[in-house]
This record gives C-alpha cells, structure tokens and sequence, in this order.
C-alpha cells in the first residue's frame, strides 16, 4: 500500500470518527476499540491509528501509554481560543475578499447564501451547515493567500466539531443567518473593513454561544448531584 493511500485513507477515517463524536456515537471518555471500530469503518489498524493520531493533534482523541486511545474534549477555554483565532483569520480572510471579489465569485457565494436561506428557513441544521462550511471555504478561496489558507485549513478542521455544537442552541440557527445576511451584504458593497469586523463578531459569538452551552451543562450537574446528596 503506497503512502499516499495510505495518508488519504486515514484522512477519510479521521473524517468518519469525527463525524461518530459530533453524533455522539462516540462520546467523551469512551475507549476508542481499534478492532471493532476497524471492523465498522471497513479499515485495516494501520489507517485507523494515523488517523487517531491526527484527531490527537486536533485534541479530539487522547492517545495513552499502555492504555490505548480515548474521546477527549478541549476545555471552554481552550474552545473560546480556537473561535477568538479564527475570528481573526477568517477576518482577514473576508477583507481580502472584499477587496479582491469578482462578479463570478460574488455570484458563487450569492448560490451558497441563497442555499443558506432556504436551509435555515426549514431549520435544517444539519445541511445549513453543511453550506455554511462550503460558503466559509469559499470566502478563504476568494480571498486569495495560499498562506493565509493553509493556515487555516488546520484550525478548521479542530473547529468544525465545535461549530455543529453551537448551531443546535435556542434561536442561534435564526441568529447565525441574520449575521450571514450582513456579511453577505458587505461582500456585495465590496466594503473591506465591514466584512472583517463583521466576520470576526460571528466566530466570537460563536464561542460565547458554545461558553453559555458549557456552563448550562455545568449547572445542571452540579444540582443534579446536590439533589442526590
């Protein structure tokens, strides 16, 4: 098997074991099984652990000495920080594309904004994001800096996970298109510096979203075991 297939097929696995965490068929803590994991994904052990490996970098699985792989989670503020750094690159981002959009790109993310709309409007969360992923990756495109996009394209990866968390809390489909519709707009008025504030105040509220998320969560547990005591 050559490497190159090898790197590719562990991508793809990687791609599925993270799918399994965000639905929860993995859940935090669990003990990642590499033969019955390797059984339903199809895979060979070899792909399943370069995979583990790279979802250990994103901080996703926890890889410990003779015990094996487990699902871990980043803490909230660990979480906080991905969304504050991508805030700004992915302000940047949107300034440059301002700057630099053309007639066929603005029609390339009008398609994916008006995809968006629909989307959110049947409160599809599941395919609204799966736009908005392709509409974000648009904007990096658009913006033109190879370096700026590799960059990038590591975090996304990490924050990805977090950005499907945050969609499913009260109002925040409604909310996240409302803040799409100012972005948008700002792309079509070619107006640099609007896109990048705007931009980087919908990863922040992103954050704060999931921070609120967390420490719900935390309360709950905390009465939780106060009643049980």
């Amino acid at each position: 098997m050559s490497t190159i297939h090898v790197e590719s097929l562990s991508q793809e696995v990687a791609r599925r074991i993270r799918e399994m965490i965000r639905k929860g068929i993995l859940e935090t803590g669990d003990r990642v099984v590499e033969k019955p994991l390797c059984e339903a994904l199809g895979v060979s052990r070899t792909p399943l652990r370069e995979a583990l490996r790279l979802l250990s970098s994103e901080g996703l699985i926890e890889l410990v000495p003779n015990r094996g792989a487990f699902v871990s989670e980043p803490s909230i503020s660990d979480v906080k920080e991905m969304f504050w750094v991508m805030s700004i690159l992915e302000g940047t981002c949107a300034r440059l594309c301002a700057q630099n959009i053309t007639e066929v790109g603005l029609k390339k993310l009008e398609n994916l904004h008006q995809k968006l709309e629909k989307h959110a409007r049947n409160m599809n969360h599941e395919k609204y994001m799966a736009v908005n992923h392709r509409y974000h990756t648009m904007v990096q495109e658009l913006a033109g800096s190879k370096v700026l996009s590799e960059v990038i394209n590591g975090l996304r990866q990490r924050i990805l996970l977090y950005r499907y968390r945050q969609i499913y809390q009260p109002n925040r489909l409604k909310t996240s298109m409302q803040e799409h519709r100012a972005v948008q707009e700002s792309f079509r008025k070619r107006d640099p510096e609007s896109a990048e504030k705007l931009m980087k105040e919908h990863l922040l509220r992103q954050g704060e979203v999931l921070e609120r998320a967390y420490a719900d969560v935390s309360e709950s547990t905390r009465s939780q075991s106060n009643v049980s005591r």
